[in-house]
This record gives C-alpha cells, sequence and structure tokens, in this order.
C-alpha cells in the first residue's frame, strides 16, 4: 500500500509539474513569442532549460523551507496527506491554464500547505507570516524601482533598444537545420539593432525562466521531499553513488528536482501554448521595452527572495511593476519643483508607457503635457485583463480551502 500511495504521489507531483510548466512559460517568453520573435516551440525548449537550471541551483532553498519550515513537525507529510496536497495544487493551476490564466503557482502552493499545517496544528505561523509579509512587501519594491525606472531612465533605455518586432509576420529568430549542425537563423529584413534587441528580449525571458526554476520548483516537489523519501532506494541507488556532491544537494532532493523538471519540461511544450497567447497577444499590447524593464526588475526580486528561501509570485510582482512603471514615465509631464508648488497637475496612467515607439527619442521631464499622455486603455485589453486578475484570485483560493475542508472532515487522514 505505501509503495502504491508513493507511485501514486509521483504521478500527481508530476502532474503540478506539468501544470507549472503551463502556467510559468507564458510570462516568461509571451512578449518574444507575441512579437515574433522566436517560436513557441523555440519558447518551450529554453523554458524547459533555463528552469532546471534555476531549480537545481537555488530552488533547494525554497523546497526546504516548503518542505521542511512551514509546519513545525514534518510528520504530517504522510504520503496520503502529499497526494491530496498536490492533488489541489495541480487541480487548482489545471483550472488557471485550462482558462489560459497563468496563475500564481507559488501561493497556490503555500495555500494548499498551510491549509494541511492548519488542519493539523503544526502550521509554524512565524514562516507563514514572513512569507506574506514578503508577498506584500515584493510587488510594492516593484512599483517603486519600476517608478524610478519610468521616470528617469526609461526614455533613454526606449531609446537605446529599438524593439518593434517582426514587420513582416515572420519569426525574427528561427533554427537553420539544413546542415550538419544547426544554427540560428534570422529574419531577412532584420538589421543589426533589431537582432540584437531581439537577442534581449529572449535573454530576459531566460532570466524569468531561471527565476521561474528557482522559486516552483518547490511548490511540485516540497511535499514529496518533506514525507523524508528514500527516492535512491526506490530508484535502486546506493546515496554513496555521487549524487549528494552536485551542488551540495541532498540526494533525495536532486531525484525529486530531476523528476519535477521534467514534468515542467512537458507543461512547455503542451499546455503553455494556451498561456503564451494570452501573454502574448490578448491581455496586452505593452512595448517590448517596457516589458524588458518589467521582467528584469520581476525576476531579480524573485531571485532575491528564493535565494533567501521565500517562494515569490512572479505574477503579481511584474503587475505592480507594469503599474509602477506606467506611473513614474506619466510623471514626467511634472516636475518636482513644479509639484512641489502645485503649479502641474499629473494625470498617471499605464498607457503612458505607448507614448513612444521603441527608439524614439523622449522629451525632457517638464516637456510634455498630460494630454499627450494615452489612457490605459490603449495598453490593456480590460475584459482580458479582468480574467487575469480573477483566476489569480480563484486560483489559490481553491487550492487553499480545498485542502483545509479535505484535511479537517475527511477520516481517512487520520489527523
Amino acid at each position: 500500500m505505501t509503495e502504491v500511495l508513493l507511485i501514486v504521489g509521483l504521478l500527481v507531483a508530476i502532474f503540478v509539474g506539468y501544470n507549472i510548466g503551463g502556467a510559468t512559460t507564458g510570462p516568461a517568453f509571451g512578449p518574444a513569442v507575441g512579437a515574433n520573435v522566436i517560436t513557441k516551440l523555440m519558447a518551450a525548449g529554453l523554458m524547459s532549460i533555463f528552469f532546471f537550471v534555476g531549480a537545481v541551483t537555488i530552488g533547494p532553498e525554497v523546497v526546504t523551507t516548503l518542505g521542511e519550515d512551514l509546519v513545525h513537525s514534518t510528520e504530517i507529510f504522510t504520503l496520503r496527506s502529499n497526494v491530496a496536497v498536490l492533488f489541489f495544487i495541480g487541480g487548482a493551476l489545471f483550472v488557471g491554464n485550462y482558462a489560459g490564466v497563468p496563475a500564481s503557482t507559488s501561493m497556490t502552493a503555500v495555500g494548499a500547505i498551510a491549509a494541511l499545517g492548519l488542519a493539523t496544528g503544526e502550521l509554524a505561523w512565524d514562516v507563514l507570516g514572513e512569507i506574506v509579509v514578503w508577498w506584500i512587501v515584493a510587488p510594492i519594491l516593484g512599483f517603486w524601482v519600476a517608478g524610478v525606472v519610468g521616470r528617469y531612465f526609461y526614455p533613454r533605455i526606449n531609446e537605446w533598444v529599438a524593439i518593434e518586432g517582426s514587420r513582416d509576420g515572420e519569426r525574427m529568430i528561427s533554427v537553420d537545420r539544413s546542415g550538419l549542425v544547426p544554427r540560428l537563423q534570422f529574419g531577412p529584413n532584420a538589421d543589426r539593432r533589431e537582432v540584437t534587441g531581439a537577442f534581449v528580449v529572449v535573454a530576459i525571458g531566460c532570466l524569468m525562466a531561471f527565476s521561474s526554476g528557482t522559486s516552483n520548483i518547490a511548490n511540485a516537489i516540497a511535499p514529496i521531499y518533506g514525507a523524508d523519501v528514500d527516492m535512491l532506494a526506490l530508484l535502486g541507488m546506493e546515496a554513496s553513488s555521487g549524487p549528494e556532491l552536485i551542488y551540495g544537494i541532498d540526494p533525495d532532493m536532486l531525484v525529486l528536482i530531476l523528476i519535477g523538471s521534467a514534468a515542467v519540461a512537458v507543461g512547455c511544450f503542451t499546455i503553455a501554448r494556451r498561456t503564451l497567447d494570452t501573454l502574448g497577444n490578448d491581455i496586452t499590447n505593452l512595448p517590448l521595452t517596457a516589458a524588458i524593464v518589467v521582467a528584469v526588475i520581476s525576476s531579480g526580486i524573485v531571485i532575491f527572495l528564493s535565494s533567501i528561501g521565500i517562494p515569490a509570485s512572479f505574477v503579481v510582482i511584474a503587475t505592480m511593476s507594469i503599474v509602477g512603471l506606467g506611473w513614474g514615465r506619466a510623471t514626467r509631464t511634472t516636475t518636482i519643483s513644479e509639484a512641489a508648488r502645485g503649479e502641474e497637475e499629473t494625470r498617471v496612467s499605464v498607457g503612458a508607457l505607448t507614448v513612444e515607439e521603441e527608439g524614439e527619442r523622449s522629451p525632457e521631464i517638464g516637456e510634455e503635457e498630460p494630454e499627450d499622455i494615452p489612457k490605459a486603455s490603449d495598453l490593456f485589453d480590460p475584459s482580458t485583463t479582468a480574467r487575469v486578475i480573477l483566476m489569480q484570485n480563484v486560483v489559490p483560493i481553491i487550492s487553499t480551502v480545498g485542502a483545509y475542508l479535505t484535511f479537517q472532515f475527511v477520516p481517512i487522514f487520520g489527523f
């Protein structure tokens, strides 16, 4: 019976990893795919590779937090409870992926594990409190950093980058397989500056994939790791055969990271197509310069939080960074001295990000008129944005409430 539950638990963990791949590929490579820089297939491949790199380097810190620190006793991570926790994480994420919306995997996983701890009286409130505090601080930090960039640096970055996507509808970067060795091929009408810009967009996507791996691998494997399952014995391997020396990672954790990353890769190549369409085409016409700035800020914050063991929500941080960037850009119509004297009224709008085309020189602070700032509706599709915001809240609630009710009232768990 124990082996059956372990196999079921691993299958559910794979299902969670599959849905993580679907939920995180869109935010990372949606801008590049939407701008016809790379194909969905290339996006899936890059996402798989850099997710694994992030998972195997910084990811173990977050696995330890969710698998050991969030509850006082890991004894509650029985194989039966693990199956239930992973079921609610994977099921809730699947709802978001089916709707084509990239849900917050970290909030979903923390909610399910915290529900188990709450139902059993083993929840570490201090650890949960620290996580929640960072969930509040991180988006605020993203907003203000993006706001400063938007006010003082965005126009110069915009002038330097000059990325407009492929004008002829063809992919700007593709792989030529006609020769013995595959090589990169660029669009026929792309100049050097556009090619450089395309590489920047793809590189930022890889950074986001790396940051996703650092935080999200724990959402798939932490409950299994917390149960202290001997994965090496399950695979017929001896603990002294070497894996424990790779990056100093516990051998059982390393095996779980490999399994989880493989499942994520499957999700990247399959269900992620829906979220790539939503993030690349439906939700926003966000200029690629703005997308680069938002991605760098958000990924940097997520990587930092992962390094201290905090599971972070990239999507929430990125959303606030977009708002902050638009706010900072809109405030360029007013100088600080004018604002202090109350001489100018600043209309703050996220739509300010669409004022310049990529590569166009921007006026200095105080030279623009508020009427020149577009409305936010010029940037976002309201209906799709509302659907994304709704699902961002619904998915973690489904996971948390469902897990709590199950562990509290279903007798078979014996808590």
